[in-house]
């Protein structure tokens, strides 16, 4: 079974880590009586449990019989969480390899807010082994050692809470563009004439035209369109993580550069946290609000670097000095840790 089946094979799901009564706790009602201090804590609870995002409170209502004290902010549950993981591959065996090394992470759940996290590195560094431990897929999936949690719970699993988009081109061959893209609205169960739909408002979303491009095949689709029809298939299930492996590695330059602002476009209209793999330091300059730069193999988080990102577009932001800047300091770090271990 491959990557891509085994991703698409999950989309239908629910969460593998999903509470069981999630429902219930969401319609619990609260006391009659309760305090401003409880409403805090069991809308935080509620947001935990359901996978909601909460508006962010503060608890600044003292209790009968407290001393009046400094406001105190609800903790956010975590989007995705790495304690310590590591995965070393055939284990005891001739071909022992550890891909990852002590990897410590957390993204915050920010109300409103969907985080964009470019994973950077020298090639066999691990990013693509990170993002895979949080779809919950094999063989990366289970860590050798460590935590991954996704709204405070163990990753178990794919689950239809995290939309994968491989750097191969992944679709039924014997699907229309309209079908690949409702495929999983399909497996919901959603019925055909609501969601040949919405995969039409999907087929133009990504720049594709339904009277022209939906009942094409994969086939006869160029390395772009069938990416995009990649995107709307992941996006179309509003999926509260979306990992995103290499996407455009394979593409032309300029269409590189065109596919970078459609995806911001998307990314802007969702709450989604988006993890995106890539070996283009522009690119990652430009996508990522944070870009975590990894080490050669083991590969270890060694920077975190903020990057506000620029409000021109692709090509143009290019051309900036602060964009250049940023390119330059990162490709010297990587050049450097790459002499240091001795890498070609």
């Amino acid at each position: 079974m491959t990557d891509a089946t085994q991703a698409l094979d999950n989309v239908p799901q629910a969460p593998t880590d999903a509470p069981p009564n999630a429902e219930a706790s969401a319609a619990a009602p609260l006391p009659a009586a309760a305090t401003p201090k409880s409403d805090a804590i069991q809308t935080a609870a509620t947001a935990f449990t359901t996978g909601a995002t909460p508006s962010a409170q503060v608890i600044d209502a003292p209790l009968s019989g407290e001393s009046s004290a400094e406001p105190q902010a609800v903790e956010l549950p975590r989007v995705v969480e790495f304690r310590n993981v590591s995965k070393t591959y055939a284990v005891g065996t001739p071909r022992e390899y550890t891909a990852i090394r002590d990897i410590n992470f957390h993204i915050d759940d920010l109300p409103g807010v969907g985080e964009f996290i470019a994973l950077l590195g020298p090639s066999g560094c691990g990013k693509s082994t990170v993002l895979r431990l949080i779809a919950g897929l094999e063989p990366q999936h289970p860590a050798t050692t460590g935590e991954v949690l996704c709204f405070g719970r163990h990753i178990t699993g794919p689950g239809a809470d995290r939309g994968m988009v491989f750097q191969e081109y992944t679709a039924f061959d014997n699907r229309t563009v309209l079908d690949n893209i409702a495929f999983g609205l399909e497996c919901r169960g959603i019925k055909k004439k609501e969601r040949h739909e919405l995969a039409r408002e999907w087929i133009a979303k990504v720049g594709l035209r339904a009277d022209r491009d939906a009942l094409k095949y994969p086939h006869q689709l160029s390395g772009g369109m069938r990416q995009r029809v990649a995107i709307a298939r992941t996006l179309i299930l509003s999926p509260r993580i979306v990992l995103m492996d290499e996407p455009f590695g394979a593409l032309d330059p300029m269409t590189r550069l065109r596919m970078q602002d459609l995806l911001i476009d998307l990314w802007q209209g969702s709450e989604a946290t988006v993890f995106f793999v890539t070996h283009s330091i522009e690119e990652a300059v430009f996508l990522g609000d944070r870009i975590f730069l990894f080490s050669p193999a083991p590969g270890t988080i060694i920077e975190e670097i903020h990057a506000p990102r620029p409000e021109a577009c692709a090509v143009e932001a290019q051309a900036e000095p602060e964009f250049a800047e940023r390119v330059r300091y990162i490709r010297e770090k990587i050049a450097a840790m790459e002499e240091a271990a001795g890498v070609l």
